[in-house]
């Protein structure tokens, strides 16, 4: 393995040999690094955390350190992180709790842009972009394919839907419909299904068009939730992105953004 001389990795630490670490990084006990992993500078890591294969942390960023949650006592809690990851400069990632099931969990192939925040208890699926600047606060979730604009910043426990897009500046207190794109202009609201996100994922257009129909029906139509799932289902053709949407307003506790 590469270890700058100005690099403090703990004798504890795991190390895969073709990960490289780089000048003046600290890393602490119980880090397990995998192969091919690059720390390029001054990258702090604390355990217990895990990081796979092919990640690139750029100078600055800081891994597993205790969360900002008043309740945190120092018990026992991790961070674990996927592969092919890019970790721009000066992120934060902070481990969980035991209120939050003691895991802070990114997925793969995720680029988390520069002064990025992902507090306690965060779990991010994969093929995920976090804007510069974005923060998201304990508890929240964000799955596969979503995109969250520059300066956003998400409310604990909030859910962010697959494939969803969030605009710049947007302040998310509700959870993010699948597919949808989402932005603050004139205020915080669903302006339809993030169709050039969807065109570049290789949906087909008629999935497109059914997803369009049903952010229509429950965002324009003037009806209730529960009218516009009925219609939804009777009126929209299906398709997985339909199944998809109806289930996660479903499992919404904390309702969602229209």
């Amino acid at each position: 393995m590469s270890i700058h001389p100005t690099a403090l990795v703990d004798r504890c630490a795991r190390i895969a040999e073709n990960s490289e670490i780089g000048p003046y990084c600290i890393v602490g006990p119980e880090v397990e690094i995998g192969p091919r992993t690059r720390l390029m500078a001054h990258i702090y890591l604390e355990g217990p955390t895990v990081i796979g294969a092919d990640n690139l942390f750029y100078p600055y960023s800081t891994v597993g350190v205790a969360p900002q949650d008043k309740k945190y006592r120092g018990e026992r809690a991790e961070t674990r992180i996927g592969d092919r990851n890019n970790i721009r400069e000066f992120v934060t990632i902070h481990r969980g709790t035991e209120g939050g099931g003691s895991i802070t969990s990114i997925g793969s192939d995720n680029l988390l842009m520069t002064y990025t925040h992902v507090a306690h208890d965060v779990r991010i699926g994969d093929h995920v972009i976090l804007g510069n600047s974005v923060g998201l606060a304990g508890h929240v979730v964000v799955e596969d394919w979503a995109d969250v604009s520059p300066f956003s910043g998400v409310h604990q426990f909030c859910r962010i839907g697959r494939h969803a897009f969030v605009g710049p500046y947007t302040v998310v207190k509700q959870d993010v419909l699948p597919y949808s794109l989402t932005s603050n202009k004139p205020e915080v609201g669903v302006f339809g299904a993030n169709i050039i996100g969807l065109e570049r994922r290789g949906f087909a257009t008629a999935e497109i068009e059914s997803l369009q129909t049903a952010f229509r029906l429950l965002t324009r139509s003037g009806l209730n939730t529960s009218q516009a799932l009925d219609r939804i289902r009777t009126e929209v053709a299906p398709c997985q992105g339909v199944t998809d949407l109806i289930e996660f307003i479903g499992s919404s506790p904390r309702g969602f953004i229209k």
